[in-house]
């Protein structure tokens, strides 16, 4: 891990705090929450999306508009009309948002509309790619590859950040084994080393990880024990009527009460979970 020259941490204080908008980071004393669907469908489902998560503390939302399918018949995702939804949720609610770019090409228009760019399982080591996001000005959500190494993972990081951009998140997504039961294994003690490793803020994906929604609330709440800064978690209005992943999606209301019960493992870990207006708890009066 020499090599990791800029991603390295080089004392126990050293800690990176990304900022995704003016009221919104990862890496501090904040945990991060991050909830939407795989997908972007219409606007329809991203008001609804939105309003939900809004009143819970979920702090930004995700939704992917280019989307990297394994069968080319697959839903490849709405484009730049998803940029536009994505951009008018944000606007209307509040919330940074968070989408995956495939492509260097996709740079520039993506850039337009969201508020941090996802480097997917799948492109961790694209490395023209992890240049030429490292030349922007917004802060990337890095996922770990399928089959990726810690050291591979954190050499990722190098890339965007010998390229200029200090805003880098990491995220672990689960890593392919050879059980099937779940979609992929959520590498807790990734989370644990790259916390000793890096400064880099680190996040969990335990949606990607299990593939299964009655999986992910413990999953997460098992990241945010392991001192995880964040996690990201992917919900529908209609979860099986998602046009991807819906066997992972939680519910919105699901998803709200996990994001809910993440408080009391955050307090035993140092952490807090902002409240938001509309999320405050109810007072008795009793």
């Amino acid at each position: 891990m020499q090599k990791a020259k800029l991603a390295r941490k080089i004392d126990a204080d050293h800690q990176t705090i990304v900022r995704l908008s003016d009221r919104v980071s990862v890496g501090g004393q904040d945990l991060l929450i991050v909830g939407g669907p795989c997908s972007v469908e219409n606007s329809v489902q991203m008001e609804a999306v939105a309003s939900r998560l809004a009143v819970s503390p979920v702090q930004a939302l995700r939704g992917g508009v280019f989307k990297p399918r394994t069968s080319p018949y697959d839903f490849q995702g709405l484009g730049v009309e998803g940029l536009e939804i994505l951009a008018a949720v944000r606007d209307r609610y509040g919330f940074p948002v968070i989408t995956e770019v495939m492509a260097i090409s996709q740079i520039e228009t993506i850039c337009q509309y969201a508020d941090v760019l996802q480097i997917g399982s799948r492109n961790m080591q694209n490395f023209d790619l992890l240049k030429a996001v490292g030349q922007v000005d917004k802060p990337i959500v890095l996922k770990r590859g399928l089959a990726a190494t810690i050291e591979e993972f954190v050499m990722a990081a190098e890339y965007i950040l010998s390229h200029g951009n200090p805003n880098v998140i990491l995220c672990e997504r689960g890593i392919r084994s050879f059980d099937s039961y779940t979609r992929n294994v959520l590498d807790l003690g990734a989370v644990v080393a790259l916390k000793q490793i890096t400064h880099l803020p680190v996040i969990a994906d335990p949606s990607h990880a299990a593939g299964k929604r009655e999986l992910v609330a413990d999953l997460a709440r098992a990241a945010i024990a392991c001192r995880a800064d964040g996690i990201m978690v992917e919900c529908h209005p209609v979860p099986e009527e998602s046009v991807s992943d819906a066997r992972q999606a939680l519910s919105l209301d699901a998803m709200a009460e996990l994001a809910e019960s993440l408080r009391a493992i955050a307090t035993a870990v140092g952490r807090t979970i902002p409240f938001k207006a509309g999320s405050l708890p109810r007072l008795s009066l009793v």
